[in-house]
């Protein structure tokens, strides 16, 4: 397999080397070609060191001049990779700008192309930078989004290139068609669900719905039929998920149920209410002076009743707990039947977070810790846990 690799002009441009060696391990011939901005950040020399090939800097550049080498490179690379992509180079393609190699090699390349952006926070955010993304998004090209954190320029916030395994393994699966979960149909569940006590005021938790977004959209991009039921949250849903919006507990238990018999893999990542107010109020409850008893009922396990109904499923569950972690993770893994248990200490505050700590537990191998990664490249391992247990079956 080959690909061109090309780097431009940012602080990220270092992380490219191993983005190259990653490739390099998994048998994948690349052609590095550095902008002109990039070779401010990182040396062509050291590319070449390591791959062993001639690293294209400049349009003219005399060694490469013998063929038309960015019609020659067009023609012969099964992917286009460009990381870490700059607003600048996003603007290029995005409008057809072809006023160096890698731009003139975006023009003339058949191949799919994956873009793996970073910059600031501001510059992401800005409506130009993201209409080009859109144009190019349009196109069918494949991104790896920057994720959230501190930023070289001292500012947080999204822009920060995506983790380099995240980057080669999205390459290798582009590689590789793409559709490593194909025929697949994937259940998850997400966010919070909320249990109404008047029209106006409600019981809810602080879950923002990340993981199981991320789990949704990791399993989309891997040709699997996704099913994705949620609660209220501020997050958009994945392009190509089947979205199941839901409320309370109830509604979400009936949803999951009616969709359960033809799952093949179950991801339950929604942090369901375990309480329930007993009897609603139909009007505004009004203040009083004496103090307010709120009688509460428990809601219905939507996870053990998966457990007690499931046949050849894989049933994933989570578990946020702040104490005993591991003792009540096992207990929650044994006792519902599970094959996989995802738990994390929610008492140091993730929630909301782009990154966590978990700890995966199985029921036919040992725990496997995973430490802050972002909860993206968490939802690619877990799902890759899922998968192997299903052809195991």
């Amino acid at each position: 397999m080959n690909i061109a690799l090309g780097v431009t002009g940012c602080i990220a441009a270092y992380k490219s080397i191993e983005v190259m060696r990653g490739l390099q391990k998994a048998g994948v011939s690349v052609q590095v070609i550095l902008t002109k901005s990039a070779t401010e950040f990182v040396a062509p020399l050291t590319f070449e060191s390591l791959s062993g090939q001639t690293v294209i800097t400049d349009m003219f550049q005399p060694v490469i001049n013998r063929d038309i080498a960015h019609i020659s490179i067009a023609q012969t690379i099964q992917l286009l990779v460009v990381a870490p992509a700059t607003a600048n180079i996003l603007g290029k393609f995005a409008h057809g700008i072809a006023d160096d190699f890698l731009s003139t090699l975006y023009l003339s390349n058949p191949a799919p192309v994956l873009i793996a952006p970073a910059m600031n926070v501001e510059m992401w955010r800005h409506p130009a930078v993201q209409a080009n993304v859109e144009i190019l998004k349009a196109r069918g090209h494949h991104f790896v989004d920057p994720e959230a954190g501190m930023l070289a320029c001292g500012m947080e916030g999204e822009g920060r290139l995506a983790p380099v395994d995240i980057i080669v393994s999205r390459i290798l699966e582009v590689l590789r068609g793409g559709q490593s979960l194909a025929g697949l149909k994937i259940l998850v569940t997400a966010g919070p669900t909320v249990e109404d006590i008047d029209p106006i005021r409600f019981i809810s938790n602080r879950s923002s719905g990340k993981m199981g977004y991320a789990v949704a959209e990791a399993a989309r991009r891997r040709g699997a039929d996704v099913f994705l039921v949620s609660g209220p949250t501020e997050l958009k849903a994945p392009a190509g998920v089947q979205f199941f919006p839901v409320r309370s507990a109830a509604q979400m238990k009936d949803a999951v149920l009616a969709l359960y018999p033809e799952m093949d893999i179950v991801v339950k990542a929604a942090a369901v209410s375990d309480y329930r107010p007993a009897e609603p109020s139909p009007q505004k409850v009004k203040k009083g002076n004496a103090a307010l008893q709120l009688a509460l009922a428990q809601t219905e396990d939507i996870l053990a009743l998966l457990g007690k109904q499931k046949k050849n499923q894989v049933l994933v569950g989570f578990a946020a707990e702040t104490e005993r972690l591991m003792e009540s993770a096992q207990k929650k893994l044994e006792g519902k039947n599970l094959d996989l248990l995802v738990a994390n200490d929610v008492s140091r505050g993730v929630f909301g977070e782009d990154e966590s700590s978990v700890v995966v537990l199985s029921r036919s191998s040992g725990p496997i810790t995973i430490d802050r990664q972002a909860k993206s490249a968490i939802a690619e391992k877990i799902l890759d846990l899922a998968v192997e247990l299903r052809r195991k079956r």
